[in-house]
């Protein structure tokens, strides 16, 4: 087994917070190391505030868990300083093939067009995502940033106020308290944070269950998603096979509802059915086994006063389509600005009530996603099977059925349609980056549209003239200056103006749109300034 299992990244070690004479205050309390709060954390520390992350364990997750990290969360990634280490080591990919029986009846490419500094997906072990995470916080602490990881400090009690919120921790030298202004819990689907405060977590649990192997062996199979409906190696069911680094490989065989999960996970029996998949010559050795049940939930809210949900344990979505780690990252990255300017006393503390709008209307499309897929995947009677296949053979010869074939929408960005931050829309431009809508990079003459933007508020104008620098309620918003006369590739047109000669788009931190307009105009873009920071 990989060493990085057995190391403490974060060991427990004695805090002056233990001694002190009564509980002591802190801005933010992060609650779980994992890839959510991790991001959480250093979001926060590279703006300057003070975050502690806590959890109960001092190690990077055992086994593969989560692999499939998208194009959106690695342009996140990037703003947090980690993104680039994620893609050197992780496998990049951007082509699926679906097979039904023993034929493939079409393959789909997810990143068709160019100009994009990132691939459309990466296939990195969750525990080299966490490393990374924790090598970056190391980073931020050697530049003095306020950031720190208490690894075996486990929340037992937590306590709600208007003003704070209070927290009891285990350690292995006895409990202590703890104060926070504003608490994260970023926990996991089985949420201690959400249990002890007694909330709710409503949702459909999919009668299904699934292997996951992953496993170490030399093979040819190429560096794509391969998925198989009724596949002769497991009739009846679906598979799914992702090339992981290191030579590892991810494999997902559904088994059925009525099994015997702790049997069917014993090498013994695992054994058997990859080689009926892989062939009996070939040599593999298993790295981690596990075996999940589809679920799709979703908490009613994410805010709850001073604690704030995110990740799995606001929402949980089947892995097919990975939706998981990915909509959890988007979360963060939501959350972090409008909080930053809450404590810096910028923005009412009701913007944050605008998380829970945006980051609800993305877990109800992923959960609708995903549910969709589960059910394709898994038929609940004769008649859909029969329906499922017809769609799965039409699909090998007309292009019409494609869309119909659902294996896992794969994980695609969320536009924030209707949210309370959007002005109206006022350029007759493309419909991909209208207000709430993620910005789609662009190649320009040196380097990426996205790494120019950064994470602040940036008026971008393209053959239009605007001011360089606007301030407004206490934000500053500096401009970033195009013209389609450089753009040699015409994404940036095509991309940002379609029709329209020029443009004026107000950038939110998080990289989504907030408006647009064809020219500058100062009380406009005042106004939208002002409303997106939540004071209209």
């Amino acid at each position: 087994m990989n060493k990085i299992f057995e190391v403490p990244l974060y060991p427990y070690a004695r805090h002056a917070d233990q001694d002190a004479p009564a509980p002591v205050r802190r801005k933010v309390v992060v609650i779980g190391a994992g890839p959510i709060g991790l991001a959480a954390a250093i979001d926060l520390a590279q703006q300057g505030t003070e975050v502690v992350v806590l959890d109960d364990n001092d190690k990077v997750s055992f086994g593969s868990r989560a692999i499939c990290f998208a194009k959106r969360p690695l342009e996140i990634l990037d703003r947090l300083g980690c993104g680039q280490p994620m893609v050197d080591k992780g496998v990049q990919w951007n082509v699926g093939k679906v097979f039904f029986d023993d034929r493939q009846v079409y393959d789909f490419n997810l990143l068709p067009e160019e100009g994009h500094k990132r691939p459309a997906f990466i296939n990195l072990q969750q525990y080299y995502f966490e490393e990374y995470l924790v090598n970056r916080v190391r980073e931020l602490q050697e530049q003095g940033a306020p950031i720190e990881i208490r690894g075996r400090n486990k929340v037992s009690a937590i306590g709600t106020h208007p003003s704070h919120v209070t927290l009891e921790v285990d350690t292995p030298e006895g409990p202590y308290n703890l104060e926070a202004d504003w608490l994260i819990a970023c926990d996991g689907a089985g949420s201690p944070t959400r249990q002890m405060l007694g909330l709710d977590f409503v949702g459909r649990v999919f009668e299904d269950n699934f292997l996951i192997a992953d496993v170490i062996m030399e093979a040819d199979f190429p560096t794509e998603r391969w998925f198989w409906f009724d596949p002769p190696f497991n009739k009846g069911q679906s598979a799914l096979l992702h090339k992981q680094p290191d030579g590892v490989w991810r494999i997902d065989l559904q088994l059925g509802w009525d099994i015997d999960k702790e049997r069917e996970k014993r090498p013994e029996n695992v054994i058997p059915r990859l080689q009926a998949m892989l062939g009996e010559d070939v040599k593999f050795e298993l790295e981690w086994v596990s075996i999940y049940t589809f679920q799709c939930r979703r908490m009613e809210q994410f805010r709850h006063g001073r604690v704030l949900f995110a990740g799995d344990a606001a929402h949980q979505v089947s892995p097919f389509g990975a939706r998981g780690a990915n909509s959890g990252l988007q979360d963060t990255d939501n959350l972090c600005w409008k909080l930053q300017l809450v404590l810096d006393g910028k923005a009412p503390e009701s913007l944050l009530d605008s998380y829970d709008i945006e980051r609800i209307h993305g877990a109800d499309e992923n959960i609708l996603n995903s549910s969709r897929s589960t059910d394709f995947i898994t038929p609940k009677s004769e008649m859909s099977r029969v329906l499922r296949d017809a769609v799965l053979d039409l699909s090998e010869q007309y292009e019409f059925a494609r869309p119909l074939v659902n294996s896992g929408r794969l994980s695609v960005p969320c536009t924030y349609d209707g949210s309370p931050l959007n002005s109206a829309d006022a350029l007759d431009g493309p419909e991909r980056t209208r207000p709430g809508s993620p910005c789609p990079d662009v190649p320009l003459a040196d380097g990426f549209l996205l790494d120019k933007l950064g994470d602040k508020f940036t008026l971008l104008t393209i053959d239009s003239d605007a001011p360089d620098v606007i301030e407004e309620a206490g934000v500053e918003v500096t401009r970033l200056a195009l013209s389609i006369k450089d753009d040699k590739t015409l994404a940036l047109k095509e991309r940002y103006l379609g029709n329209a000669e020029s443009g004026v788009y107000l950038i939110r931190p998080d990289q989504h749109v907030a408006a647009r307009r064809p020219s500058f105009d100062d009380n406009q873009f005042r106004h939208a300034i002002r409303r997106a920071i939540g004071k209209e």
